[in-house]
């Protein structure tokens, strides 16, 4: 085991929270759920929607996802810090960080093959499918209370059931059109399943980086590289017969995350030395910065989020700083952090909300409902979706009350 080495001044986070931070989440959990629904309507603006992967354009639900990625790659520092103190060893950190991110990928791969699943094979509809699947994820992962005995052995029990629901719907599993069936693949891994290889590379990077900065930086450059080299044909002239991404999408995911880790690094070192007033300008002048570099690179490669080009990484990472200064000033300097309140839920319950979307679609599926073409159509449609979002979090909320939770 190895031991937790002592914490130099320089290394340490700043004890303050910034609650802007978690307010960041939230907002972001509410645009994510608010774009996931814009499927369901019809008569939009095209500018809201994704892109499509040969489109030289960056669509407002384009730059959620990579706003996230910052995010998380924001509060790791904050996680590992707090785990340190707590004196965990930095291989019990290690293990924490794998069981998580195995988490996410199960989660991704199941969620991944959802739109292949070949439902007279399965033998079971998809919305069904659906339906189990997250019950099995809260059966596994939900924050159940510390209780001895009885009840620990029942949540043990539980947790138990989860997996067997999920070993069975595994076996059940067969995709692809009749001639040609298949089990549950990989594929591209799934929102969830990117997020757990770019949290597994950027925290374990970080537990043995963190006490030297320019090693982060030159992480966040190395991985920006290796987008930029991706794309521009340089791996494959060095590996004509390698694959077309050396790791996941070339490393766009992971230099999205380390913008967010060197943002806290810059963030807590401004509060130790009290110039938290400078944040703003500090971070508007990187955020620029970015896009300007995105700006510039489309000159080599069109925006697209399906193919993760280094515009779409430069210029989502610009939008990220600019709206999360706008945050910061709102909440950490002036203090407005109830303005909200109504969806800090979406912030500390983020897989939650996350999931409950789809446990919603499926039903309405299955019991063949749904809203009248003129709740689902403009901007009324939008107004809908917005509410949805809104309403998704409300019973997050609700459920958190009742100790139900996830919580890798």
């Amino acid at each position: 085991m190895v031991s937790t080495p002592s914490k130099p001044a320089s290394a340490v986070l700043s004890s303050k929270r910034i609650f802007s931070i978690d307010v960041f989440r939230a907002l972001t959990m509410l645009t994510m759920i608010f774009v996931n629904d814009l499927g369901t309507l019809s008569g939009i603006p095209l500018w809201l929607e994704h892109s499509r992967a040969d489109q030289d354009f960056l669509g407002f639900a384009d730059t959620v996802f990579p706003c996230f990625l910052v995010i998380v790659g924001m509060s790791i520092p904050f996680a590992i810090r707090q785990r340190l103190d707590k004196g965990d060893s930095y291989g019990q950190i290690v293990w924490h960080i794998v069981l998580r991110s195995i988490a996410l990928l199960v989660m991704g791969v199941f969620f991944v093959n959802i739109s292949d699943l070949n439902a007279a094979a399965t033998g079971m509809r998809s919305g069904w499918f659906v339906i189990l699947m997250i019950l099995a994820f809260f059966l596994v992962w939900n924050q159940y209370p510390k209780r001895e005995g009885t009840a620990k052995t029942l949540f043990i029990g539980l947790q138990l059931l989860g997996v067997g629901i999920l070993i069975y719907l595994a076996f059940l599993y067969r995709g692809g059109p009749d001639d040609h069936l298949v089990g549950l693949t990989p594929q591209w891994w799934g929102i969830l399943g990117l997020i757990g290889w770019t949290y597994l590379t950027c925290a374990i990077l970080y537990l043995f980086l963190h006490k030297q900065p320019i090693l982060l930086i030159a992480c966040w450059v190395f991985f920006t590289l290796m987008n930029i080299a991706g794309h521009a044909g340089w791996l494959h002239a060095l590996w004509p017969n390698g694959p077309r991404a050396w790791i996941p999408d070339n490393g766009a995911f992971n230099s999205l995350a380390f913008s967010g880790v060197l943002a806290t690094l810059l963030l807590t070192r401004l509060q130790r030395t009290e110039k938290s007033q400078q944040v703003p300008i500090l971070f508007i002048g990187i955020g620029l910065l970015f896009l300007i570099a995105g700006f510039l690179s489309r000159n080599f490669f069109i925006i697209s989020k399906i193919q993760a080009t280094p515009t779409w990484i430069f210029l989502c990472c610009g939008i990220a700083f600019i709206v999360y200064v706008g945050i910061y000033w709102l909440v950490d300097l002036n203090g407005k952090t109830h303005w909200f309140d109504l969806i800090k839920t979406a912030g500390t319950s983020t897989l939650t909300c996350y999931l409950l979307p789809d446990l919603y679609y499926s039903i309405t599926d299955l019991s063949g409902s749904s809203l009248p073409k003129s709740l689902t159509t403009g901007g009324v449609g939008l107004l809908k979706s917005l509410l949805f979002a809104l309403l998704i979090i409300g019973i997050t909320a609700v459920l958190g009350k009742m100790k139900i939770k996830l919580k890798l």
